[in-house]
């Protein structure tokens, strides 16, 4: 997975340095948190339960489902599951994550109109590879490259079956990037209910709530400002109390820059090959990190009058946008903007 910026900055109530750390507020359970790294971004998980060993033993458990989902998911694995389908063109036998996965974002391809493709992954290495030649120019590769490229983009030559995957086309890959971090997000928060820890802050990058902080209040993530990192300029509550949503998930151009030109960037438009620039960031609230981390990324790309048609399709969710000038919009699936 590319390294990422933090686009949220998350209200814990225990923050930790080392990879282990534990904290004891008054007259509450003890917070438990690990930190790391998973799918190119910082990491945390937290528990809140009164057992801090099997906390802990827990804590080990999510670490070690993060390393398989990335053997399945990460491009930078020559040996992953997705690696392997991009070299051979197919994959027998996949893995039931990427077939769940890889059906999601084929669904979402199709709702936004082709706005989040998973086959974009040539024009990504295409954008890679030009900046990183001498004396690439700084607005990116030549429209004739471009097009050249395009033609092994399309979410429609994905052959998808529970047994077998194909890319139809020569030179196709797929990239997972969008949406994985969220899907991986809530396979950690899922195996953690199951698990019977109920009080639960996942934040890979894109977080997912359970239950409540160690104060019995709501977690709590903030939106980053886009102009001003160290800023954050909407703070939310995450979680399933009334009015609140599990899942937060942003996506921003300024996350993954090719070059010194920030309308350079990784949020490209599979129709025209070239970087989205409609808005600064765009932020998803939803009831699972995986549609929140997808819609994010079809949202930023997307044309900006089918925004909330696409939103309407996926209740209930509420996106943050952060405009050209630096205002935010609203927009929820149940209301009008505003």
């Amino acid at each position: 997975m590319s390294s990422r910026r933090r686009f949220i900055s998350i209200a814990a109530t225990c923050a930790a340095l080392a990879p282990w750390h534990a904290v004891r507020a008054a007259a509450a359970p003890l917070p438990c948190v690990w930190r790391g790294t998973a799918m190119g971004a910082l990491a945390s998980i937290t528990l809140v339960h009164p057992d801090r060993a099997r906390a802990q033993a827990q804590l080990e458990d999510c670490v070690r489902e993060l390393q398989r989902l990335e053997d399945i998911f990460s491009l930078y694995r020559a040996d992953s599951a997705l690696s392997r389908l991009n070299a051979q063109g197919e994959l027998p036998g996949p893995p039931h994550e990427l077939v769940e996965l890889l059906a999601f974002s084929l669904s979402l391809s199709q709702r936004s109109a082709g706005a989040f493709d998973p086959t974009i992954q040539p024009l990504y290495r295409l954008y890679a590879d030009h900046f990183a030649s001498p004396g690439g120019a700084p607005g990116g590769p030549c429209p004739e490259a471009i097009e050249r490229v395009l033609r092994r983009v399309d979410f429609r030559a994905v052959e998808l079956r529970p047994d077998f995957v194909r890319l139809r086309r020569p030179g196709m890959a797929l990239t997972l990037n969008g949406v994985a971090q969220g899907y991986v997000t809530d396979r950690v928060a899922d195996l953690l209910r199951a698990a019977g820890f109920n009080d639960v802050l996942v934040d890979l990058g894109e977080a997912r709530a359970l239950g409540h902080r160690d104060d019995g209040q709501a977690w709590r993530a903030g939106i980053v400002d886009p102009r001003e990192l160290t800023r954050t300029i909407l703070e939310l509550p995450l979680g399933e109390d009334r009015g609140a949503l599990p899942a937060l998930a942003t996506s921003a151009g300024y996350g993954t820059l090719f070059g010194t030109d920030p309308r350079v960037h990784h949020l490209l438009d599979p129709r025209t090959g070239r970087s989205a620039n409609h808005y600064l960031s765009v932020s998803v609230a939803a009831s699972r990190a995986t549609l929140a981390d997808g819609l994010s990324t079809a949202l930023s790309i997307g044309p900006p009058a089918q925004a909330t048609a696409l939103l309407q399709a996926y209740p209930p969710t509420r996106v943050y946008l952060v405009e050209p000038d630096g205002r935010m919009r609203i927009l929820d699936a149940s209301q009008s903007p505003t």
